[in-house]
């Protein structure tokens, strides 16, 4: 096992990963931006380095002082949480170069599973359903013969990144040679790549994925779904485990499905198989995300599995065979960002002058913030996450009720909260009738006029 851990994140993760490199007895680094001084990670861990400014280009993006930090510390080996370096192969490559485990899969896993066209040659090779689509298109008049040959509406998406940027729906091809350009341009600023490819556009999808860990000797371990349909602007809001639409048969084929990927690859790791499942229970594998997702604290309250600590020893060359995990229960977690839900989720950091946080039988809160905390201008809004456990669907959402009207974040900052407090009220929500644009077609616009 690892002596020291450098953790090249910030926030609730980097919280997150602390706690369980103490309870290991793994000693952790933290590092910090000037921006990230007076954060929570920085006091909990046992170093703590500053590596650069505020900007993330200057800090957590910044390879050179993060390897830096590595050595002077010591650390031999180095979690990069999600987002940020997680799924950055060169970094990857670097760290094994200076003889420091990197935390995640090789970087040539990476690379493959992040070029989404490549990683559907995978999927098609494993026998693995995939959305009708093309691979890599290269210029705008490509793209529209493939649109055509495909039939409207599809779906234009960056070939390398994700979050929604460079992704455009085209209903019809009246706007598609605007709406290519555009994609490709964003693709370009957001990924330095212009690159890509066209899906056939399923219609009122839900979006489910498979939590697995992988050791990277042939043994493969997979942790139930999650539902992860509520969605505004193609980022998640609000994760369930299991799903309210899976039934066991669905869930042991998309489970099998995630494993012939990873055994396909060889995969070491924490990774997370994501499925778009139409309203007949066909599903289509859409992409492999090669990090702990945000969203794995739901996968945890119905296995009882820590899958940071699983991820860890899978890195550190321990076998893991858990076969197919059973699930216990219902679990729900309330994404809370800094954020008015009322004028288009626009963030709204500032300064937490009272913190009251909920507590109870079935409740966690992964968080970073605590009074006098001042959140900062410069990241990702996420401030929060909110974790309920029931026996049922129906007692996760009573406690969730219970749990977020204790929850208190007084300040110059808004939250979430609210917005949560509603969507639990809502009846579509609560029959569990959802996919990928309910919210933003119908919840929302119901809530906000409530």
């Amino acid at each position: 096992m690892f002596k020291k851990v450098l953790i090249a994140n910030r926030g609730e993760i980097a919280v997150r990963i602390i706690r369980t490199c103490k309870e290991l007895g793994i000693k952790t680094v933290a590092v910090y931006s000037t921006a990230d001084r007076d954060s929570l990670h920085v006091y909990l861990a046992d170093e703590a380095i500053c590596i650069g400014g505020p900007q993330p280009q200057e800090s957590y993006l910044n390879i050179p002082a993060i390897i830096s930090a590595a050595e002077v510390t010591g650390a031999d080996a180095i979690h990069p949480g999600y987002g940020f370096l997680s799924e950055n192969p060169g970094f990857a490559e670097i760290c094994n170069a200076c003889g420091i485990k990197f935390i995640g899969p090789i970087p040539q896993t990476m690379l493959l599973m992040g070029d989404k066209a490549k990683a559907r040659e995978v999927a098609k090779k494993a026998g693995v359903p995939v959305v009708p689509g093309s691979g890599i298109v290269k210029n705008v008049q490509e793209a529209l013969k493939v649109a055509e040959r495909i039939g409207y509406p599809v779906l234009v998406k960056a070939a390398h990144g994700g979050g929604g940027r460079g992704m455009r729906l085209i209903e019809d091809p009246d706007r598609a040679e605007s709406l290519i350009v555009t994609a490709m341009a964003e693709a370009e600023a957001a990924f330095g790549g212009g690159e890509v490819y066209i899906e056939k556009f399923i219609r009122n999808p839900r979006h489910i994925e498979i939590q697995l860990i992988a050791d990277g000797k042939g043994n493969v371990s997979t942790f139930g779904e999650r539902e992860c349909s509520l969605q505004r602007r193609h980022q998640k809001v609000l994760e369930e485990a299991p799903s309210p639409f899976v039934d066991e048969e669905l869930r042991n084929r998309l489970s099998e499905a995630a494993v012939r990927i990873a055994e396909a690859i060889n995969y070491e790791g924490a990774g997370t198989v994501e499925f778009l499942v139409d309203e007949e229970k066909n599903f289509y594998f859409i992409e492999m995300n090669t990090r702990i997702q945000v969203e794995h604290p739901v996968t945890e309250a119905v296995t009882g599995k820590d899958l940071i600590a699983l991820q860890i020893a899978a890195a550190a060359g321990e076998v893991i065979d858990l076969g197919q995990c059973s699930l216990q229960g219902h679990a729900v977690e309330f994404r809370i960002n800094c954020e008015d839900y009322r004028k288009d989720f626009r963030p709204v950091p500032g300064r937490v002058e009272k913190l009251l946080l909920p507590g109870g039988f079935g409740v966690r809160v992964d968080t970073h913030i605590y009074e006098g905390y001042t959140v900062p201008v410069y990241y990702d809004s996420l401030i929060a996450k909110l974790i309920v456990w029931g026996e049922t669907r129906e007692e996760a959402i009573r406690r969730g009720k219970r749990v977020l009207s204790e929850f208190v974040i007084e300040g110059t900052l808004k939250t979430t909260v609210p917005f949560h407090l509603k969507l639990l009220e809502n009846e579509q929500f609560q029959r569990g009738e959802i996919d990928t644009r309910a919210l933003e077609t119908k919840i929302l616009p119901s809530i906000i006029n409530s």
